[in-house]
C-alpha cells in the first residue's frame, strides 16, 4: 500500500503584489525628487542702492591680469591665505568683500570662495550699482 500525498508545490510565482509595491516606490522616488532643490553655492550679493556699513570688511581683489590683492596691496596667491588668516585673526565676525574684473575666469573667484569656506568667513562677491 502506498501512500501518497495531495499537498503539490505550485512551482508559479505570482507577481502582481511585488509589482504594485515597485510601483508604489517609484512614484514616491519621484514624487520626492521633484521637491529637492539643491544650493550648491550661496553667496552673499550687495544690493544696488549706497549702503553704509559699521563692520570692519577685508577687500580682496582680481585685476583682468589674474593679479590679487589684500586691501590694495599685490599679494600673490600662494600667500593670500596666509595673509588673510593673519589679518582676519582676531576679527568677531570676518567678512571678505571679493571684487573681481569682469574678465577673470570664474576658477580664479572659486579659488578665494574656497579659501573663505575653509575658515568659515563671510564673502560677499562686490558689484557695481547699475
Amino acid at each position: 500500500m502506498a501512500i501518497q500525498r495531495n499537498s503539490k508545490i505550485n512551482p508559479n510565482f505570482n507577481m502582481s503584489s511585488m509589482t504594485d509595491i515597485f510601483f508604489l516606490l517609484l512614484l514616491f522616488f519621484m514624487i520626492s525628487s521633484t521637491l529637492i532643490n539643491p544650493n550648491a553655492l550661496r553667496l552673499l550679493l550687495p544690493k544696488s542702492t549706497n549702503q553704509t556699513s559699521d563692520k570692519p570688511v577685508t577687500v580682496v581683489g582680481i585685476d583682468k591680469n589674474r593679479n590679487f590683492y589684500l586691501n590694495q596691496r599685490l599679494t600673490p596667491f600662494s600667500m593670500l591665505e596666509r595673509r588673510l588668516v593673519e589679518e582676519l585673526r582676531e576679527t568677531e565676525e570676518p567678512c571678505i568683500s571679493l571684487q573681481a574684473d569682469k574678465s577673470v575666469p570664474l576658477e580664479e573667484v572659486v579659488k578665494v570662495m574656497n579659501i573663505a569656506k575653509d575658515h568659515n568667513y563671510r564673502l560677499i562677491l562686490a558689484t557695481e550699482p547699475e
